[in-house]
């Protein structure tokens, strides 16, 4: 089911998209949800599809491990606001093919899927439109290897599309963004991005510490960073994030979202933490901070608490939200849930957080929804 909002998002009503690309699918097989791109020059809308086709996969599973081999990426494309979509096709790499659709990935063996919900497109001043996802790695036997002991490990692959002229996308790739597994268990995660004034792109990554090689978490549990001056194509090797006074800061495993604002500034909103995490926890604060766009360093003095951990709650996950500016307001609105501890129950949640016409930003009270 989908939804249209006339009234930027006071009411709404049900939008089934059409045509329905998934009534005949075989059980077991997938397509998933994933935020819609709105490309601002022309107002094409791409829906990014991540898929797996595999028979009598049990659909109540979730990340079966089965994922990790067979996951891989479809597009959908409206010219009408989302009432209809032209079609829905397969991303494959121009001169590559289904088997094969990525330089480096293979169909049955090592699946490319997005991160979390912060991975959202971009388009580039040079009229490229990016996919930040993520691909899993394959050693020297071609089957799964994970060489940081984590229980995944992947890389980070720019999908780099340009538009055609039937309204489809001709697709390349960026060189891998790779991490050292001696650094992160497992590897680079769940990429989010940002341009810059002076075209730089910015990706900030989930990294990861824990499992068989560092079993008591001692690896530092940083957040990472990779910088392409030429579109995406070429990345910097990932380093640990830090804020503009060069000190890096700890952050769980746990996704993360650059936001562009139309004040011109630029906004991180993810999960630091004062002490050295344990793989994917703890979970919170959830903070928004602003990003300087020229030493591209978190302003540590911007950093503001909009959740965190209530005194009487064991364990809070404020994680798996999106960020978007509301037109109107220009508050960033992150819509999400709260996750009590496990994940074994959760309220959804919408916070806002007002924005300044030129500098600092205030949090309004979080509110249910």
């Amino acid at each position: 089911m989908g939804g249209y909002s006339p009234d930027n998002g006071k009411t709404w009503v049900g939008r089934p998209p059409q045509p329905d690309f998934d009534k005949d699918l075989p059980h077991g097989y997938r397509r998933e949800s994933f935020p819609l791109f709105a490309d601002p020059s022309n107002g094409r809308l791409v829906r990014v599809v991540p898929s797996m086709d595999t028979p009598g996969l049990d659909p109540s599973l979730v990340e079966p491990p089965v994922a990790l081999e067979t996951y891989y990426l479809r597009y959908r494309v409206s010219v009408d606001g989302g009432k209809t979509y032209l079609f829905e096709d397969q991303i494959i790499q121009r001169g590559h093919t289904k088997e094969n659709p990525f330089e480096g990935v293979y169909y049955g063996k090592n699946g490319i899927f997005m991160g979390d919900v912060g991975a959202q497109l971009l388009r580039t001043r040079a009229g490229r439109i990016l996919i930040p996802a993520q691909a899993c790695k394959l050693g020297p036997d071609g089957k799964l290897w994970s060489p940081g002991g984590g229980f995944t490990y992947t890389d980070v692959l720019m999908v780099i599309g340009q538009w055609t002229a039937d309204n489809r996308l001709d697709w390349e790739i960026g060189r891998p963004i790779e991490g050292d597994p001696a650094r992160s268990t497992r590897g680079m995660i769940e990429p989010t991005l940002a341009e810059l004034p002076d075209g730089r792109l910015l990706c900030v990554m989930r990294g990861s510490n824990g499992g068989s090689k560092d079993p008591d978490c001692k690896l530092p549990s940083y957040r990472w960073c990779s910088v392409s001056a030429d579109g995406g194509y070429h990345w910097t090797k990932p380093e640990p994030w830090t804020y503009d006074d060069g000190t890096p800061f700890f952050s769980p495993s746990s996704m993360s979202q650059l936001l562009t604002h139309s004040s011109g500034r630029y906004f991180w909103l993810g999960n630091p933490a004062d002490a050295n995490c344990r793989g994917n926890h703890p979970r919170y604060p959830l903070v928004i901070g602003e990003v300087d766009p020229k030493t591209l360093c978190l302003l540590k003095d911007t950093v503001l608490v909009v959740d965190t951990k209530r005194p009487e709650e064991p364990d809070i996950n404020l994680s798996h939200w999106w960020a978007f500016e509301d037109r109107k307001t220009h508050d960033v609105v992150i819509a999400g849930a709260r996750h009590a501890l496990g994940y074994q129950s959760s309220t959804p949640w919408l916070w806002r957080v007002g924005v300044e016409p030129s500098t600092g930003t205030r949090a309004s009270v979080p509110a249910p929804q």
